[in-house]
């Protein structure tokens, strides 16, 4: 139960139900949205969409769409597509979310906000592995003791890749693609009669938003990437950034214990660093009553650090841990429909791109980074069902690079524990004179208004209101957190954490 309810904190709500209005031939016909949508002002359609681009007359699928109108028409400019990240995020609520979290009067009034379910997601044409209850866990996989660990896993892998492959939605697999959810956004473009859009998409919605600039980049507008993949979106070099994540946000956590000596968990950052490892170790030889193993807790860790506003949990789990106690459910939100979220993970996280097949890769991959991430590294570099996927990808990765209008701001906070700033480096550098970079001297996943540094919230608004970017890259120093929005403190409620 506590595994299931530590996904359900790292993932996004995500729900099937029927009842969203049909988009005419005409253009789209909007109505009311589901009933699990609960943002006001939303209203919704759906679109047809070709499942293989290739054959665009051939079966089609649908793709759920909302939109919450600008607030001022007289100042509006065009429409910003939204994405949450995952994959495999519904973002059919996500304009609503985006307004309870803050996001500035003036934005609102300069966009039609536009969300959707990426095609296998939700209210979109669904797909599904067919996962078991107790398979309904997070797509990171656990932390690999030795080589003995990871050919375990690499047996459980199997089994799903085998599922996936067997389900009743397998048809798809080949199409739950980043390529073919960007050629959807082009559709939705289209629907809505803009000759370009803008965007705004966070974690994984990073590399979305880069794979569109770069296929449609003459049908871009504004684009803001905040908390950015590598160029190669989650291959296996994307997953093994997941270590350098982790021990670059430990300090803000080891900073928070010392700050909290009722916690008890040292008094100094190097004492928490200590604490950590003699956690693990006790918990990977004797687990605790409510079975918490090591892996568990490393895992558990490395969810709970994606917001500040989960930190006081992580300390009190560690307390509860070190002294025997039973530790609370993690904070979140429910997820109705957890199946469907971690199999259109996968679906697209396999689909593009080619994994190494032999398990003795990811045997030495886990023995590198257990040397150089100790704390999380043989879990980033273990084996995912992509190794055995029962299809090939469609078409060649996107290669993300320089063509097109500099028009890309890509927002990062320097400590972000899924979507390092390693790798929004990698991607600055491919994005070349296209894009400016913005790095806010804050941890977390999620800089734009989740985060409290008003010098990239102002320099990001500012962006999207009125098209004004840095010359040059811009470094923003930390701020006191007490000048956060007062949104951006129940970040981790309206959003849960992803695994992306």
């Amino acid at each position: 139960m506590f595994r299931t309810l530590l996904v359900a904190a790292m993932a996004a709500v995500a729900c099937v139900v029927p009842g969203v209005a049909q988009a005419a031939p005409g253009g789209p016909e909007w109505g009311a949205c589901p009933a699990d949508v609960v943002a006001p002002g939303l209203e919704c359609t759906t679109l047809e969409v070709p499942l293989d681009y290739r054959k665009p007359d051939g079966r089609q699928i649908e793709v759920a769409v909302s939109r919450r109108k600008s607030t001022n028409p007289a100042a509006r400019r065009g429409i910003l597509l939204t994405n949450p990240g995952g994959p495999g995020g519904p973002g059919l609520d996500l304009p609503g979310q985006l307004k309870l979290l803050g996001w500035p009067q003036s934005v609102l009034e300069t966009y039609d906000v536009i969300g959707f379910d990426p095609r296998g997601v939700g209210h979109s044409t669904p797909v599904t592995c067919g996962l078991m209850p107790a398979q309904l866990r997070s797509n990171v996989p656990p932390y690999a003791l030795g080589p003995a660990d990871v050919t375990a896993q690499a047996e459980y892998a199997k089994g799903v890749a085998r599922q996936c492959g067997a389900s009743r939605t397998a048809s798809m697999l080949p199409y739950i693609t980043t390529a073919n959810t960007a050629r959807d956004m082009d559709r939705i473009r289209a629907a809505l009669g803009e000759p370009k859009l803008s965007y705004y998409g966070v974690s994984y919605g990073t590399y979305l938003g880069a794979v569109y600039t770069t296929l449609f980049p003459w049908r871009s507008d504004r684009i803001v990437l905040d908390s950015n993949l590598a160029p190669g979106g989650l291959d296996v070099t994307g997953s093994r950034l997941l270590a350098q994540g982790f021990d670059d946000r430990f300090p803000d956590f080891a900073a928070f214990a010392v700050a909290h000596p009722e916690y008890d968990l040292g008094a100094t950052p190097a004492a928490v660093r200590a604490k950590y490892f003699d956690l693990a170790r006790r918990l990977d030889a004797r687990p605790n009553s409510q079975g918490v193993d090591g892996k568990l807790f490393r895992q558990i860790t490395f969810g709970m650090f994606y917001y500040n506003a989960t930190l006081p949990y992580l300390a009190s789990a560690w307390h509860a841990l070190d002294t025997g106690a039973p530790i609370g459910p993690p904070p979140g939100g429910s997820v109705p429909d957890l199946e469907n979220l971690l199999s259109s993970q996968l679906y697209v996280v396999c689909g593009d791109v080619n994994w190494p097949e032999s398990v003795r890769t990811y045997q030495q991959n886990v023995a590198v980074d257990r040397f150089r991430h100790p704390m999380f590294g043989p879990a980033a570099a273990n084996i995912w069902p992509c190794a055995f996927w029962p299809s090939e990808p469609a078409e060649p990765q996107v290669r993300i690079g320089d063509r097109g209008p500099s028009d890309v701001l890509m927002v990062q906070n320097l400590r972000d524990p899924a979507t390092p700033l390693k790798g929004a480096l990698s991607l600055r550098r491919a994005f070349g004179d296209r894009a400016r970079l913005v790095t806010a001297d804050q941890g977390g996943h999620g800089a734009y208004v989740f985060g409290a540094n008003g010098c990239a919230n102002n320099t990001t608004t500012a962006f999207l209101v009125t098209g004004v970017r840095p010359a040059r890259d811009l470094a923003c120093a930390a701020e006191p957190a007490d000048q956060a929005p007062a949104a951006a403190a129940v970040a981790a409620e309206v959003l849960p954490v992803r695994l992306f």
